[in-house]
Order: structure tokens, then sequence, then C-alpha cells
């Protein structure tokens, strides 16, 4: 930016002014006369998990069909060619009010369309700041019902199960602990015929061998000491009608897979304890983090169970080998968990860079599970300070597989990550001065440089 000129303009340069709108708390879309996307601000990737990158050229409804957002607030500003405004909910669970104003040309016509949006939540914490009764706040559902990707690998196995679930056969989902192989099972019941009918879930590895029996198969009258005078209906029969999900199934018993084997082959059973076979229409969806062919070599897996669960089968990728997916993710717990605890604590740069670079072996679970106690235990931004050891401990192979190719943007960048480190960590030019080996002079133009949104929190 240059200095005031004799008339006391300034000249701003392109490159500052985009500096600026992505240093917008609100997201700032711009559209042209055919409601293509000609500029959005960094705000999206909080919103959608998207760089800007992903967006720019693309059409207005191909990012809306894909249920990126919804409503859209489009269609009807191109209609009225006035000012509108609306409520809008994005997939990874960002509430927003959106406004949207066209800039028409001398004929009328729209030439431009700007869009800001703005967080609900960030009004509800002022909100919540300025009135005393915020504990009368409700906490809204923040269950979007969609899967949050931005993986091709993920969105061709949703492609696939679309095509399977209207059927009744039986689907055996595989893959590490934590991937999300209850979430998908769940979504495949939400799609299916039987969608108006029960989900219903078990562990076979949570429940003890004597029990998990009566659990699936419901037992009879006095079958055993203890038991309900009357009987009581198991999972298998309270799940008439829908989808029974059984988790870890290879966990389940030997003495119990013939029985389970008889439920998918007939549909029918007969409960501990009875004598009277019970018919039911159910559709069985099974889960499992182990090599259920290797189980079946070594005897400790009935085969012919195997093939009947494994008619359709799903294999989900760990978090590692879908880090396309480590942006919207993030953000999405960061939306459930800034509202569940009523905060509204934001990401740094250098954590969400760490995080995309680390193995994840915990998969998503370890990932929702590390947003919430950030949440928790953070400032009002989260900062690589308050990140685990166990996830740090590799922070410098991060930064080197993070620099940019280009020489300059490498030095720069590395400059930035150095300077705002040290500057978490001391708070103090002088400090940053000695660990960095510079002057106080340099480090406090360095600091005012790259620190400023950490001096001003």
């Amino acid at each position: 930016m240059k200095s005031p000129d004799a008339t006391g303009n300034i000249e701003m340069t392109l490159q500052t002014l985009l500096k600026i709108l992505d240093h917008s708390s609100d997201e700032i879309f711009v559209l042209d006369g055919e409601k293509r996307i000609l500029y959005v601000n960094q705000a999206c990737e909080r919103h959608y998990g998207l760089k800007p990158t992903d967006v720019i050229g693309k059409y207005n409804v191909d990012l809306f069909e894909k249920g990126y957002w919804k409503p859209s607030i489009v269609p009807e500003v191109y209609k009225r060619k006035k000012p509108c405004y609306m409520k809008q909910q994005t997939y990874i669970g960002a509430e927003l009010m959106t406004s949207a104003i066209p800039i028409l040309n001398d004929e009328g016509e729209i030439e431009l369309v700007v869009t800001t949006s703005t967080e609900l939540q960030t009004y509800k914490m002022i909100k919540a700041n300025e009135t005393s009764d915020e504990s009368k706040t409700t906490q809204e559902d923040d269950e979007t019902g969609q899967i949050i990707t931005n993986s091709s690998k993920i969105n061709r196995i949703l492609t696939f199960c679309e095509k399977v679930a209207p059927t009744d056969s039986t689907i055996l989902i595989q893959g590490e602990s934590g991937t999300g192989k209850g979430v998908l099972a769940h979504f495949i019941h939400r799609i299916s015929k039987r969608k108006s009918g029960p989900f219903l879930t078990i562990n076979c590895a949570a429940i003890p061998e004597e029990l998990l029996e009566s659990e699936l198969f419901g037992y009879s009258k006095g079958a055993f000491t203890g038991a309900n005078k009357t009987g009581k209906p198991g999972l298998i029969e309270a799940a008439d009608g829908g989808t029974v999900f059984l988790d870890e199934i290879g966990e389940m018993p030997l003495t119990l897979q013939a029985k389970l084997l008889q439920v998918i082959q007939d549909k029918q059973f007969i409960p501990v304890g009875g004598s009277e076979m019970k018919k039911v229409d159910i559709r069985i969806i099974a889960a499992t983090n182990q090599d259920l062919i290797e189980m079946v070599n070594d005897k400790r897996f009935r085969e012919d169970l195997f093939y009947r669960l494994n008619v359709i089968d799903v294999h989900l990728p760990p978090l590692r080998e879908r880090k396309e997916d480590i942006i919207p993710l993030t953000y999405n717990f960061l939306n459930k968990f800034n509202k569940k605890y009523h905060d509204n604590k934001v990401i740094s740069e250098e954590c969400l860079n760490i995080l995309i670079h680390y193995s994840w072996p915990g998969n998503v679970r370890q990932l929702e599970n590390l947003i919430e106690r950030l949440v928790v235990i953070s400032d009002s931004i989260i900062q690589v300070a308050d990140l685990p050891d166990m996830i740090t401990a590799n922070v410098e192979q991060v930064t080197q597989l993070a620099l940019p190719t280009s020489l300059d943007k490498a030095i720069d960048e590395t400059k930035r990550i150095l300077i705002r480190r040290s500057y978490q960590t001391y708070k103090s030019s002088r400090k940053v001065a000695k660990d960095l080996d510079i002057s106080q002079t340099k480090a406090s133009k360095l600091i005012r440089e790259y620190c400023k949104d950490l001096m001003d929190n």
C-alpha cells in the first residue's frame, strides 16, 4: 500500500486488498451475471471445508446441488434484482445469516452479485454477552443429515451405497477403528426403503458373551434366574421393519454365529429359553476392523456366515488416506462443540497445517475427540501450543512438507512460522529476539507483520 498522495488519496495494490478480504470474519462471494463465482475469500474454507481455488470459476448451482449449503439465496436475488436476506446452513454445520446485493448495469440487468455471510454463532455469543439470560439459549441440532467429505474416495463409496441402499442385501463394512463405519451404516439406512423403521445398533465387543444372545434374540419367561417374568424381546425383534447394525461382528462368539446365520437366511429365530419360532423383517449391516478371511482360515469365524454377510462389501479408507477431509471435518467438529459449550473458538492456520499432516491412527474419532478437547481448554484462538505432544512431535517435518515451491515464498513462510511460534511461546519481542538470535528491533517489526491476530487476542 502506497502513502497518501497530495490529494490525500491512498493507492492500494490488488494483493493488499485481497489480503484484507481474506482476513474478514465474514464470508464474501462475488458472482457474475451467469451465476459463476468470480471470487470468494478464505472464510469459505471455514464454512465448507473448500479452498477458494476449489470454488472460483464454478457455477453456484453446481455447489448447491452437491449440498454444501441450504437453502440457496442466489435464485431469489437474480429473480428480484433487489437485496435479499436468508438464514443458511452449511453441510459442515455452520449457521449463516446471508445477504445478497445485486449490482446492475445501465440496462438494469445484473452484472455482479455480492453475498456476505455472518456466522450466527458469533451473533449468539455477542447477544449472550449483552444479556443475562444466555442460559435460556437452546442448543440447536447440529446434525446436517450428511456425511462430511471432500474426498473422491468417500464420494465413490457414497455413490455405491446409494445404489445398494434400496435393496435388502446384507452389507459388510470394513475399516480401521474410528473411520466412521457406524455413520455410514446409518447413512445407508436413512436412504433405504426402511428409513421409517428403527435403526438399532449393538456392539458385539461391548457385551459379555453370556448376555449377548439374550440382547440379540430376547428370551421367554422363566428362561433363566433373574429373567423378566414376562420375557423380553431382543434387538432383532425390536428392529422389525428396520435395520440392525452389528458393530465389531468379528467379536461375536462362534456359538451365536449359527443363530445369526439362520436369521439372515430364513428371517426367523427362537428366543433364549423359548420353543416357538419368531419371524422378523430386518436388514443386517455388519462392521468390523478385523480381517474376517484370516479369522475364517483360523476357524474363529464361520465361513458360511462370512459369505452371507459379505454380499455387499464396503471398505472405508483411514483418514490418513483422505487428507482432503481433515479440514471440513475439523470445522464440522468445531461448529458442533462451539454449540455444545456455547463458545466461539477459532483455529489458527498453523494448527490446521499440523492436523493435515498428522497420521491420525485413531482416524475420525480421534480428530473429533481432539477438537472437543481444544474447544474446552483453549483461549479464543486454538494455537499450536494447545495441541497434545503426540501431535506436535512431528511439527518440524510438517513445516518442511508445507513449504511452498517458490524460494521467496518459502523464505517468507519459514519466517512467518518461526516468528509466530516464538511469539506464542514468549509473548515478548525481547524474548523472541533472544530465541531467534535477531535484534529486538527486527523482532518487533516481524511480530507486527506476522502476529497481529495474536497481539489482538
